[in-house]
């Protein structure tokens, strides 16, 4: 059993039913960092208190391996969207000690910017304005909105690194699981370095073709990640079966959409001697074990996906240098996550080159006692 898997009680848990309205969710803090705490709200009609306390311990363990000062929390609330202004009103009440008190929630899964500043704006939160802190002298969707493929561009660095430290050095084939804002900027990171993309998977099923046109299959593609069939060359395959993108050959597989895509029902077909998590929990302990008894490699999310969380933990922390213009800013917190994704990607592969067994637990460990 890895260091993921380990029982570990969180500092502490919310359980929201409402402050002034209906609501049903949670709030979980895994740990604080100088009283401090962040991860995004997630709302699903199926999200339990289960999947928000591992998804805040996954913060908890990016924030050490990026070396940042600052805990790992997690909301959840249990919703089909419906009437979703008052949803996150009444969210925004409900929360609002835990913000004042130091714990930031931001964005995730069914959840959007317009979302997150109506609960900010019910709870009288600015997080330019902190006790003990600097102000930041910009507003957060000014900071936080060029750095939308901030996660995107991180997963692309963990996957060249993974290539590199495996002796790739011409074109990799890639598959793509998953087409959404991640999955979308990844395609674009690695086709401009060189690779191809030959699979690409949404909730739909899978597309495939010696080389998909990123640009092109963007183009046939919502901002769900959902793409239009009927608008592709008659060259691409298009296939229905579960877990297609599995059967695509390829070298290197990106993980960029659902919780457990890879799990030990279907990793016996994985073909990928790579594989990179783009997602949060994208892979169970099973699937990962069974992936390392075959030989491949994977990278974990923890790792990979720190590019949304950590952007926003550097402005948190106040780590940003604000002076700086808004495209030196952003070049800036672009080159911070590609370095710290770079640093754990080879370390991990390292580790795991030396070592039988899962390699993070004692990166982890490495990591905690650089931060403190």
């Amino acid at each position: 059993m890895s260091d993921l898997e380990t029982p570990h009680d969180p500092a502490f848990t919310v359980h929201l039913n409402g402050s002034g309205g209906a609501l049903r969710g949670w709030v979980v803090v895994d740990s604080l960092y100088d009283g401090l705490a962040m991860g995004g709200v997630r709302m699903t009609t199926g999200v339990t208190e289960e999947e928000v306390a591992g998804l805040a311990r996954d913060m908890t363990h990016k924030f050490i391996l990026a070396g940042l000062p600052i805990g790992g929390a997690k909301g959840g609330i249990v919703s089909d969207g419906t009437d979703r202004e008052e949803t996150f009103r009444t969210f925004g009440r409900t929360v609002k000690p835990l913000l004042h008190g130091g714990i930031h929630l931001g964005i995730d899964m069914g959840v959007t910017p317009a979302d997150r500043a109506v609960f900010f704006a019910e709870a009288g939160y600015d997080p330019r304005y902190r006790l003990g802190a600097p102000d930041m002298p910009i507003d957060w969707r000014t900071y936080y909105e060029p750095l939308i493929d901030c996660t995107g561009h991180g997963v692309g660095v963990a996957a060249v690194t993974a290539l590199e430290a495996n002796g790739r050095t011409g074109p990799a084939r890639i598959v793509v699981q998953g087409f959404g804002a991640v999955g979308r900027a990844v395609a674009r990171f690695l086709e401009e370095r060189g690779h191809v993309i030959v699979g690409v998977a949404d909730v739909h099923g899978t597309v495939s073709a010696d080389r998909l046109p990123v640009a092109d299959l963007i183009a046939v593609t919502d901002e769900f990640g959902l793409i239009d069939r009927s608008r592709l060359p008659q060259d691409v395959t298009c296939s229905t079966e579960p877990d297609a993108w599995l059967d695509v050959d390829a070298d290197l597989l990106v993980l960029a959409a659902q919780k457990n895509a890879l799990n030990a029902d279907n990793a016996h077909r994985l073909r990928a001697h790579l594989v990179v998590e783009g997602a949060n929990l994208a892979s169970s302990a099973e699937a990962r074990e069974k992936a390392r008894a075959s030989g491949a490699t994977l990278v974990p999310g923890v790792i990979a996906n720190i590019g949304g969380a950590g952007s926003a933990a550097l402005a948190v922390t106040r780590v940003v240098p604000f002076d700086l213009a808004a495209e030196a800013r952003k070049a800036w917190v672009f080159d911070w996550i590609g370095d710290r994704v770079r640093r754990n990607t080879r370390d991990l592969l390292d580790i795991g080159a030396a070592n039988p067994g899962d390699p993070l637990p004692e990166l982890l460990e490495t990591r905690r006692k650089e931060r403190g």
